[in-house]
């Protein structure tokens, strides 16, 4: 009896024992599979527009942006990441593509009477719906809007909805939301509005009221992003996705300033790139390597599991033994009504620029410059009067020169133009190589535009600008005075701060 009985208990025990190894079991593996990245991710794209390396991770101490830096903390920073070219529409183009907007005749900006792209070439939102995916481009504010496109390419439906909730229960989603901020106007931060007087200004701007307090702002438009950033991470929270969602966090291009965007220097092409991995990837990395944002493409698609079409010519920079960029290559042409051809070649340490129209200045007329960027109004005015330093000066001549060579490491702010130091010969006759190479692969075929494109630009332009002239109350063709009094008194208005008592001259 007493050799029954204790067998029975030898059985219950061991199933008990059995029965809490299994469960242990189970739980564990539910756990690993809601903590592993699925095979087929959420890929979110938010897309800041016009936005410089002018975040806190990215070393300025001025301005707030704790939900951007956390996103830096909590994934991959990429120190050196490019856009193509330093105004949206071409740049957008390449971002859906992964293609060169000088190789798929999408290089101006706007294009009015728009093409379809190359045989063959289609918006990666394709490849992910074929995939299975759902795709929808989002505005920030209203989920039930569209957000900002500006391709320079005709194609049919290129999104399946603007939002991931119109997805099908269980579906993969391809997303993008597109945030306006900082493009100008800009906005003041009433929350933490920054202190003119602490702003750092490039030494190839005149440190003056003006530039102060329109830096301030840009600044103060930046924290607002940041606080839109985080609605949206905070809404991925709340609905269960941040486990499965991919999110990249990058700039379109470079800042909204003179000497910046629409130009090849690194203030207008140099963007934040930051991406998060649901399973914690690589947190906390800061990644050095030159990414260009024609990758962005590739990167995306292979993430998802989808090849890569061989006609692509981003890069899947995630890949581990993908070759590193040596260079990025950077272009500028039509900007509105105003016709330029510039191009660029950035490597780790040297910039080259080849300008096409050296005849033409850097401040051609354009009127979007001129109605929006007081800085440019003020270095006109100064330049008459001869108050610029010989590095302020040099974006105020009458001409180019036909090349311009820079030492990054030597001189970041890219003054001092090295194409004639004969101790860099060598360094420019190899980048004058690698950017004929460049543009023999990259830029064929795409002259002369079309010239309806250029009159109806310019037509377009010239009667808008009247027309803002005469809303701000300055007349069809206001003197620089008149304009930059119009600056001084709206700066004044939109912080509540009389500007003519900042202690700068």
């Amino acid at each position: 009896m007493f050799k029954t009985g204790f067998f029975r208990f030898l059985l219950i025990y061991a199933g008990f024992v059995l029965f809490a190894i299994t469960s242990f079991l189970v739980l564990s593996s539910c756990h690993t599979e809601s903590s592993k990245v699925p095979d087929k991710p959420n890929i979110l794209w938010i897309v800041a527009d016009d936005l410089g390396t002018d975040l806190g991770c990215y070393g300025n101490d001025v301005v707030s942006t704790p939900n951007l830096d956390n996103l830096a903390a909590q994934g991959v920073k990429y120190e050196h990441f490019y856009t193509v070219t330093a105004v949206c529409s071409p740049s957008r183009s390449t971002m859906i593509t992964g293609m060169y907007p000088t190789s798929i005749h999408c290089q101006n900006h706007r294009t009015h009477f728009k093409k379809p792209l190359p045989d063959g070439v289609v918006p990666i939102t394709y490849l992910f719906r074929k995939a299975g995916y759902f795709t929808c481009n989002g505005n920030f504010r209203d989920k039930n809007r569209p957000g900002k496109q500006d391709y320079n390419f005709k194609a049919d439906s290129i999104y399946d909805g603007t939002d991931w909730s119109q997805r099908q229960p269980g579906q993969p989603f391809f997303a993008q939301i597109q945030i306006h901020y900082p493009h100008r106007a800009f906005l003041h931060d009433t929350l933490r509005p920054i202190d003119p007087e602490k702003v750092k200004i490039p030494p190839y701007y005149p440190d003056h009221r003006i530039t102060r307090q329109d830096w301030a702002l840009y600044l103060e438009t930046i924290q607002i992003l940041d606080r839109t950033v985080e609605k949206i991470l905070i809404r991925l929270d709340e609905e269960g996705l941040a486990k499965s969602t991919v999110v990249f966090f990058f700039g379109d291009q470079g800042r909204p300033m003179l000497r910046a965007k629409q130009f090849m220097y690194d203030p207008g092409i140099h963007t934040p790139l930051i991406i998060r991995y649901p399973d914690g990837k690589m947190k906390g990395t800061v990644e050095n390597k030159l990414v260009s944002n024609v990758d962005l493409a590739a990167a995306s698609l292979a993430l998802a599991g989808i090849p890569i079409p061989e006609y692509m010519q981003g890069i899947d920079f995630l890949a581990p033994n993908v070759p590193q960029r040596t260079y990025v290559y950077c272009m500028r042409d039509r900007r509105d009504e105003t016709v330029d051809r510039i191009r660029a070649v950035r490597t780790n340490n040297f910039k080259y620029i080849r300008n096409f129209y050296p005849e033409k200045p850097y401040t051609q007329f354009n009127t979007y410059k001129k109605q929006a960027y007081p800085v440019l109004t003020l270095m006109q005015a100064l330049h008459r009067k001869g108050e610029l330093t010989s590095a302020q000066d040099q974006f105020m001549s009458d001409t180019k020169p036909p090349e311009e060579l820079y030492d990054l490491t030597k001189d970041p702010y890219e003054i001092h133009n090295l194409y004639k130091d004969n101790a860099y010969a060598d360094t420019l006759q190899q980048l004058r190589t690698l950017m004929d190479t460049v543009l023999a692969k990259y830029d064929k075929g795409t002259y002369p535009e079309d010239v309806r494109e250029i009159e109806y630009a310019e037509k377009l332009a010239a009667k808008r600008y009247k027309q803002l002239m005469k809303h701000r109350g300055l007349g069809e063709n206001p003197t620089d005075e008149q304009i930059l009094k119009w600056w001084e008194d709206y700066f004044t208005k939109l912080t509540g701060k009389n500007l003519k008592t900042n202690n700068v001259k």
